[in-house]
């Protein structure tokens, strides 16, 4: 039996809702995880992550590698223990760093420049697998490559291909029982490719599946159809987790068509530049619109940056720079996400997602309160 399990509970055409089990919890699912690569998410602390209501949250096999090392970490319980987070936590292989990091790639692995000091790393898919069974995460993604779009055929085809091959490598190296590793698909935008790298990845039997190399150049048609083809070959009983995407009209969209998890930086980015997410449409919180506004971020909702302070107050604190707006900005975009996340579960429970996605279309085209 393996660590993870997924267990559907409703479905809404093919969007659906259900429970993933961990040896750190539940999650529900469709679930958003916010991302802290580098065993912190920016600006907030666990217990502002409970306070949002985080079900499980992401970190990042190749940076924690770096500093201060998955071995330090091991030694310290754990990423649990060390970011003193009790429930789930996934990380990623150090895949998606292939992309922005624009590294040697050879068959053997892949090659870095460290961006801490500069020497050479070597990460391999059997080193990306240690190092992840020493962070301890409930949940670890095989090394894959990510190719940015667009991008030529025989390109996508070969590390897609070169993505499998890895995989097997990491199933070989994978020990620690208590973990569940999860295969990732690729095959950039041709859906010829995402159902033949979906097929061959679901035929290693993974206990969940992510669908990379999505949100690197596509447009939003492209990515969509991406995501159909990928699903059309994926067992209906295992999770599917679309890597990277965090926009909300791309989180809907993606839900629609059956996907479960997905992660971004969004949320915290668009924070420290003072853009805000809301249920009609983003806000830049700089604007001189809101110099003399004592409403809340979103009426709707019911985090403590929006309990607690007015657009007014959250301009002034991130003109002066504050430390705080940050914090606050963050909480907000975070707690959003996962609302978003939540009503959708609702609606899908409810057996009316198709409504609910047209009023949420509607509302943020609208961009009114």
């Amino acid at each position: 039996m393996s660590a993870i399990e997924w267990t559907k509970g409703s479905s809404d055409g093919p969007a659906r809702s259900g429970v993933l089990r961990t040896p750190h919890g539940e999650v529900k699912t469709p679930v958003f995880m916010p991302v802290g690569t580098k065993a912190a998410v920016k600006a907030v602390d666990s217990s502002d992550l409970h306070s949002i209501g985080a079900g499980i949250i992401l970190a990042n096999t190749y940076h924690l590698m770096l500093r201060p090392g998955s071995g330090t970490i091991e030694k310290l319980g754990g990423l649990h223990e060390f970011m003193n987070w009790s429930r789930p936590i996934l990380t990623d292989s150090g895949g998606f760093q292939v992309f922005s990091l624009d590294p040697a790639i050879e068959e053997e692995g892949v090659i870095f420049q460290s961006s801490v000091d500069g020497d050479e790393i070597h990460l391999t898919p059997e080193l990306a697998i240690r190092v992840q069974e020493e962070l301890g995460a409930d949940i670890v993604m095989v090394l894959d490559v990510c190719v940015g779009l667009p991008a030529p055929e025989s390109v996508v085809r070969n590390e897609m291909e070169r993505t499998l091959r890895w995989a097997e490598r990491c199933i070989e190296a994978h020990d620690r029982d208590d973990q569940g590793l999860f295969g990732i698909v690729q095959g950039g935008v041709d859906p010829n490719l995402r159902q033949l790298s979906a097929r061959k990845t679901a035929e290693l039997d993974f206990p969940g599946f992510g669908i990379g190399g999505l949100s690197v150049g596509e447009s939003a048609e492209e990515r969509n159809l991406s995501i159909e083809a990928a699903i059309s070959e994926l067992p209906e009983d295992k999770p599917r987790y679309v890597m990277g995407l965090g926009d909300p009209q791309g989180l809907i969209d993606a839900v629609a068509r059956g996907v479960d998890m997905f992660d971004c930086v969004i949320p915290t980015r668009h924070a420290r530049h003072g853009k805000v997410l809301t249920s009609f449409g983003d806000l830049n919180i700089r604007n001189q619109e809101f110099e003399f506004d004592e409403s809340p971020i979103d009426p709707d909702c019911a985090c403590a940056t929006c309990h607690n302070y007015s657009r007014a107050y959250l301009r002034h604190l991130y003109r002066m720079k504050e430390i705080s707006a940050m914090r606050l900005l963050s909480i907000h975009n975070l707690r959003h996400l996962t609302d978003l996340m939540a009503d959708a579960r609702a609606a899908i429970s409810s057996g009316r997602f198709g409504a609910f996605r047209e009023e949420f279309l509607a509302r943020r085209a609208n961009g009114s309160a």
